[in-house]
């Protein structure tokens, strides 16, 4: 690989600006000054300093972001900020993007790569991976549902969803949400939650079609006041992550989304 191309992709500088730091001497390989840009190195084999310090090379970069509302799950949009915005610069040398998508209005875990192969992967329908939500619905949640949902619920345009697993969580007291609150969901969904049932739900699904998890709940007479994903496969949202900060994966973590 190229100096140039490998310390671009680090986020080192432009090919333009390397070149001109490999003539003033800034970058060492194996011990000695590397003054032509288009010199060839092996990351995994040669010891490359730049501005005396070490060059750790790697290829993919794997983030896990608790996305907030008010994002797009996209690299670049005309009108509304995207999930990189969140991300620090250092980052973006590797071109990377979310894996999947969740909507604006949503929260929760979004894995964010430049590995193409492991997005299929976690993306691919024949993998089934499962995708796992909480919920604050209005309307009354009971066994019914959780039987409709098992078999599968009819969204619309001719499709029925793939059996789902709905856990109810319980009801919560419209005390517990503020006036601000209410009248936030009240504008949002054109519901007065007012006399309203409001549940708290986990619900548990292997596909992803456009605002499906709302959908669905439309579909049974219920209206979703707010969606946060939690689990994707068997990788969990790090609790400890706020809303808008995001860490590396872990080793581990990895593997496992490998091998779904």
């Amino acid at each position: 690989m190229r100096i140039d191309k490998l310390l671009g992709n680090l986020g080192y500088g432009t090919r333009s600006e390397i070149k001109k730091l490999c003539k003033q001497g800034a970058v060492i390989v194996n011990g000695k000054e590397a003054k032509k840009a288009d010199q060839h190195v092996d990351p995994e084999e040669d010891e490359i300093l730049f501005n005396g310090e070490l060059v750790n090379y790697r290829e993919f970069v794997y983030l896990m972001l608790n996305k907030p509302a008010g994002y797009i799950s996209a690299t670049f949009d005309r009108n509304d900020a995207t999930v990189l915005d969140l991300i620090d610069e250092k980052y973006h040398a590797f071109e990377p993007a979310p894996v999947g998508r969740l909507d604006k209005d949503t929260e929760g875990l979004l894995i964010i790569t430049n590995d193409g192969k492991l997005t299929h992967r976690v993306l691919s329908p024949k993998k089934h991976i499962p995708k796992k939500y909480y919920a604050i619905v209005a309307g009354s949640v009971n066994s019914n549902d959780i039987k409709a949902f098992e078999k599968g619920i009819d969204i619309g345009e001719g499709y029925t969803t793939k059996p789902a697993s709905l856990e109810i969580i319980g009801q919560i007291d419209l005390d517990d949400i503020s006036d601000e609150e209410n009248q936030e969901k009240s504008e949002e969904t054109n519901i007065n939650l007012a006399g309203e049932d409001v549940y708290e739900i986990y619900l548990t699904i292997s596909e992803g079609k456009f605002h499906q998890v709302k959908r669905m709940f439309q579909s049974v007479g219920k209206e979703v006041l707010y969606l946060k994903r939690v689990q994707m496969g068997g990788l969990e949202l790090d609790e400890s992550l706020e809303l808008g900060e995001y860490r590396e994966l872990t080793d581990d973590e990895i593997k496992m989304l490998e091998e779904r």
